[in-house]
């Protein structure tokens, strides 16, 4: 085979091994597509007739904000109960929480002002009846003209001075409440007034008394017939509050029952933080129903008429804890709509607050539509 004919083979097989020539456009990704996202609250249906419309009317309502508060004691209506006595606590009659009477036994103190008052008694006591003799032996000289009369008056004047300590001695006895005839080794205190014991700052064996080695304050006494919701309200809506104004109260632990009372108190001062004002309202609490600590809602109304939207109840679809109604954009085609929903009114009918105008069409039935909607 000659050389001209082996490179011609060659080339053929070089040219079969390489192949065709690879396309670029071939090898490259292909192009990718962009479709738009559907709204979820516009929906469409075939059948628009068997959602009726409703336009959305007329209501007018003063205007009312909603504040949180807490059920504090009224105090005014808070005793303090004080050991006059400092000691030892050697027994205990009442705990936190009790329900107490007047003149009922709290508590008793082993003291030792016990046996100093009554010393400092049985001392006057004694100087009391020496002066008085001494008295009367004065008169009883004078009178047969013994002694000058002014030995008379120096021992009248002793017998006062003896009288005066036995009358101090004696009252010091009483408000330590130990009885003079029968004194006992313990101060019994007892309750100054009716009430549940709201706060306790002694137990057995703890120190009590009005010296900085105890607790003056023992026990804290409460009326709770009446009580103050005292509540946090901003800024902005403390022009819509006043002094006697009434506010609807209702508790997180009776959310069905509703009682009425009046602020008798709008705070001074803000906290700084949060920019609110500490609102006070007191309100009757016959039963005790409300507790001390409790959370409670107060809902306080405005003097000037605003006019809202309302529309029926079954128009308010509840979805996510949120308010929707659904309003005809064409026929056909509607368009889920977020409101704030307000007051349940008469007739079946919901009051609408925000979000929709007077007039404006919604489906009567935003349950019916949205269940077609699911499925």
């Amino acid at each position: 085979m000659s050389a001209a004919t082996m490179l011609l083979c060659f080339g053929g097989l070089l040219e079969g091994c390489q192949g065709k020539a690879a396309d670029p456009k071939s090898e490259a990704p292909p192009p990718t597509t962009v479709q738009q996202d559907v709204n979820s609250n516009v929906v469409k249906v075939e059948h628009p007739e068997s959602f009726p419309l409703v336009a959305a009317a007329e209501y007018q309502a003063t205007s009312k904000i909603e504040v949180t508060g807490t059920v504090n004691p009224d105090v005014s209506r808070t005793v303090p109960v004080i050991s006059i006595a400092s000691g030892r606590v050697v027994d205990m009659h009442a705990r936190l929480g009790d329900f107490v009477k007047k003149g009922q036994l709290l508590m008793e103190v082993q003291s030792s002002d016990v046996s100093g008052a009554f010393s400092t008694y049985l001392k006057a006591v004694n100087d009391e009846q020496l002066a008085k003799v001494q008295l009367d032996r004065a008169t009883l000289l004078f009178s047969k003209g013994a002694v000058a009369k002014s030995q008379v008056e120096i021992a009248q004047n002793a017998e006062d001075d003896a009288v005066a300590a036995l009358s101090a001695a004696e009252e010091q006895l009483r408000v330590l409440g130990v009885d003079k005839n029968h004194p006992a080794a313990t101060v019994k205190v007892y309750a100054p007034a009716s009430g549940y014991i709201i706060a306790q700052n002694v137990t057995n064996a703890a120190a009590a008394g009005v010296t900085y080695s105890g607790s003056a304050n023992a026990f804290t006494i409460a009326d709770l017939s009446q009580v103050w919701i005292i509540c946090d309200v901003y800024e902005n809506d403390l022009p819509l509050v006043r002094l006697g104004q009434t506010a609807e109260i209702r508790l997180n632990a009776y959310p069905d029952r509703a009682v009425t009372g009046v602020i008798n108190d709008i705070g001074a001062v803000l906290d700084p933080q949060i920019r609110t004002a500490k609102v006070r309202i007191q309100v009757d609490n016959p039963g005790t129903v409300m507790r001390v600590g409790m959370f409670a809602t107060a809902t306080l109304r405005g003097k000037v008429l605003q006019t809202y939207a309302q529309v029926p109840e079954s128009a308010v679809l509840h979805l996510h804890d949120r308010d929707w109604v659904y309003t005809p954009i064409d026929r056909g085609t509607f368009r889920r709509v977020a409101v704030e929903g307000g007051e349940m009114l008469p007739g079946g009918m919901q009051e609408i607050r925000a979000g929709l105008s007077v007039g404006q069409q919604v489906v009567s039935n935003a349950l019916a539509l949205q269940s077609t909607v699911d499925q």
